[in-house]
């Protein structure tokens, strides 16, 4: 009787993480303080890991609601398909979005197809890079973006002005891949300008590097957050070597004498492989920057 209950509760909570947690979309708002004073606000909406099956009608339907946020820069961090039938359900989804200043890196699961496995193998450690994996039309995704406006960050650098502010990006080609090669920053110009590090998986060596090159923040994605968390406590994984405290949400990682935002979404879908999310609902992120309040 005790391995019948057993069953039948593990089998329940695999139905509500896949049927209802998975598709339980959510918006995570933060303020980052990290303007100079007097600067004027903007809105940065943070898209990551979404993982689209054509099948997904109801996470393309939230996906094209998000323009409603009013984002003034979009930022992606990989892992946007699963299938490549995905790619144009996803752009036309993204559309409105797509209008939006942008900018985007790779994730492994925008190169290529996941194989199927055993939805535990994710709690044993960061998954392994299988070698004869089917590859994906990222390169009809990618050009889409850039044409459409969107900087590629895949180990680059680029600046862009935003209301008065010169932004300065640097990315990575997917750690998880070892693709990485840290660009640096833009070199200093002149005016106020606020350097943005961007990657799919936040890896330390990457953090590292981001924090000690200047990064006034750094945005990325991978973790799902955990995927399967224990309430109450939290993320038990991060398939990378990020802590998994810091597996989702707004914290601070800090090297080199210097201590910056990080900002890791816990991702919109889940690996077709894993279809499971538990006390761990998918996310966009929206990051209201913002100078710091003034002193009383």
């Amino acid at each position: 009787m005790r391995v019948q209950a057993v069953a039948t509760t593990g089998a329940g909570m695999v139905a509500w993480g896949a049927l209802v947690e998975a598709r339980n979309f959510a918006v995570r708002t933060e303020r980052l303080r990290i303007l100079p004073p007097g600067a004027r606000p903007f809105r940065i909406l943070h898209l990551s890991d979404i993982h689209l099956l054509p099948s997904q009608q109801d996470k393309l339907d939230w996906l094209a609601g998000l323009a409603g946020l009013k984002p003034d820069l979009v930022v992606n961090t990989g892992d946007n398909i699963g299938a490549a039938a995905s790619v144009a359900p996803l752009l036309r989804a993204l559309d409105p979005l797509l209008d939006v200043p942008g900018v985007f890196v790779p994730g492994s699961n925008d190169y290529y197809a996941p194989k199927p496995a055993n939805p535990l193998r994710y709690l044993a450690g960061p998954s392994r890079q299988d070698p004869n994996r089917t590859e994906l039309p990222w390169e009809d995704l990618f050009s889409t973006f850039e044409a459409r406006g969107w900087l590629n960050l895949s180990n680059q650098h680029f600046s862009r002005v935003l209301h008065g502010i010169r932004l300065d990006f640097a990315g990575t080609d997917d750690p998880h891949l070892d693709r990485d090669e840290w660009p640096g920053f833009p070199g200093a110009g002149a005016g106020r300008s606020l350097r943005i590090g961007v990657t799919h998986a936040p890896y330390r060596r990457v953090l590292d590097a981001m924090t000690d090159g200047g990064a006034d923040v750094i945005l990325a994605g991978h973790t799902h957050g955990g995927q399967i968390c224990v309430p109450w406590y939290g993320a038990l994984v991060t398939n990378c070597d990020l802590p998994t405290w810091q597996a989702s949400g707004l914290t601070e990682w800090s090297s080199g004498g210097r201590t910056v935002p990080l900002e890791v979404s816990a991702g919109i879908g889940t690996s077709p492989k894993a279809p499971v999310r538990f006390a761990c609902r998918p996310e966009a992120v929206v990051l209201d920057v913002v100078s710091p309040a003034p002193r009383i």
